[in-house]
């Protein structure tokens, strides 16, 4: 196993070895509190640019299998942890943790003070950053990571979005009750079996595919899934939802959908200063009043003070901090979580989501 240096462009670094892959790797330090899932973790679009520092310390014990998978690939930059297991024990798994990220040209680290890491991160917040097997020379490393592009600003949605349609289930759902839309920003696949679960036959777009050709089609319903990336940075999206929108169809946004139909129409974002990421974050309904647990993962978030009362009103908040969890428009059947109701990995609390979104489509037709 090799050294590796990680290097923060405030000049802060922590010394590890690696454990999977070599070489040089760039992006946005971050950390998450959920104490399994590390696979769906790595394959969730959403952390595209990103580096992920697991704070629980038994990662990798489990090993890997294909069905966990999110996606198609790793789309994390790099993983930090504490120890990776020496041994994996599940009658699932097909290879080691190691063995995975290897296999996707992907860094894995250990060694590492991931308390430390963890809090830096939270006193100083999430900052670009490189990994090094290579360039062992701090000050470098930091010039290095200083020089390499963040995340403010960028669309990388669409660095992620699949190339072409696609129908969910593969060969169509013959019996299917609802029609749904979906604009992949880098979709987890859970919500797609969660949405074949409940009756529904899926048609996933590219997000760069015209608002005309998703209406032509005439589904029941549109849904606008997770992704990476900042929210301002992404305009065509943000007007391909707002044309969407202008069509009074049933609508559904989690994370990043839910930034992109809250831009639309018309409320603003911002970046918070370490973000939300992991499997017990608490949520109040605020319709309800009722708190659920449920799973983080976002850098970014709606503005509370540029939501238009008019058009749209706040019904769910995160508890820790009162930041937008989630909005519904008052005149039009739409409506979109901050956080993740699929979960992979995290609780099931927020499952009733689906179901609402089942529900306005029933309504609707």
């Amino acid at each position: 196993m090799k050294k590796a240096i990680i290097a923060l462009e405030d000049g802060t670094c922590f010394e590890g070895r690696a454990f999977a892959g070599s070489g040089e790797f760039y992006g946005e330090l971050v950390f998450n509190t959920s104490m399994t899932g590390y696979q769906e973790i790595l394959t969730d679009p959403s952390y595209h640019g990103q580096i992920v520092t697991m704070t629980y310390p038994l990662i990798g014990n489990y090993g890997i299998n294909e069905e966990d998978a999110e996606s198609r690939a790793i789309f994390a930059a790099g993983l930090v942890i504490g120890e990776i297991s020496r041994i994996y024990s599940n009658w699932r798994a097909t290879k080691s943790l190691a063995e995975y990220l290897e296999e996707n040209g992907k860094i894995g680290i250990d060694q590492v003070d991931t308390r430390s890491i963890t809090l830096h991160i939270r006193d100083k917040g999430a900052m670009k950053c490189v990994i090094s097997t290579e360039d062992l020379d701090r000050d470098s490393l930091v010039a290095k990571a200083k020089a390499s592009d963040g995340l403010v600003g960028r669309d990388l949605a669409t660095e992620v979005t699949i190339d072409k349609t696609y129908v969910w289930p593969t060969g169509g759902k013959a019996d299917a009750e609802f029609r749904v839309a979906v604009i992949d920003c880098g979709i987890k696949l859970n919500q797609l079996r969660i949405f074949e679960q409940l009756g529904c036959e899926c048609t996933v777009y590219p997000v760069t595919t015209p608002a005309s050709e998703i209406l032509d089609a005439n589904p029941d319903g549109i849904f606008v899934s997770n992704g990476p990336g900042d929210p301002a940075g992404a305009a065509d999206i943000t007007r391909l939802v707002g044309d969407l929108i202008a069509s009074k169809r049933p609508m559904f946004g989690i994370c990043f959908g839910h930034q992109m139909l809250g831009r639309a129409l018309g409320a603003d974002t911002y970046k918070l200063k370490f973000g939300h990421r992991g499997g017990n974050q608490p949520i109040q309904d605020l319709r309800t009043t009722k708190v659920e647990i449920a799973s983080h993962n976002h850098g970014f978030c709606i503005d509370a003070d540029t939501v238009d009362p008019a058009v749209a009103e706040v019904t769910h908040v995160n508890l820790n901090d009162n930041t937008v969890a989630g909005l519904k428009h008052k005149q039009q059947p739409l409506f979109c979580v901050q956080y993740h109701p699929e979960a992979a990995p995290g609780p099931h609390d927020p499952f009733y989501l689906f179901e609402e979104f089942i529900d306005l489509m029933k309504e609707n037709k």
